[in-house]
């Protein structure tokens, strides 16, 4: 997978575009990410934000050894599958967007 279809997986998928990267939030505080993929000239970084504000890197890999999952098209090679957190995460994430959407005026 390259930079454009890592980015467009990840906002079909509950991520979101802040400060220039694909970013979770907290549902507590949505305009907060504490997840993003920093998206490199030749790697993919997936970076975790520290309580003290700082971020680390908890996987990279370069795009050409990214590959989706034939099932699921979970980007493999970056710790999604291995990392259950993050699924619920975006989980939260792809539930809140859909709900906000459908949160509108109602009409009679």
């Amino acid at each position: 997978m390259d930079k454009d279809e890592l980015t467009a997986w990840a906002l079909a998928n509950g991520w979101q575009m802040i400060a220039g990267c694909p970013s979770l939030t907290k549902p507590s505080s949505p305009k907060e990410a504490i997840v993003r993929m920093a998206l490199k000239a030749t790697v993919v970084n997936l970076e975790v934000k520290k309580p003290a504000g700082k971020w680390e890197k908890v996987s990279g890999q370069s795009y050409a050894k990214v590959q989706p999952d034939p099932e699921t098209g979970l980007p493999l090679g970056l710790g999604f599958d291995t990392i259950p957190s993050f699924t619920m995460l975006m989980q939260e994430n792809k539930d809140r967007m859909v709900f906000a959407r459908m949160t509108g005026p109602l009409k009679s």
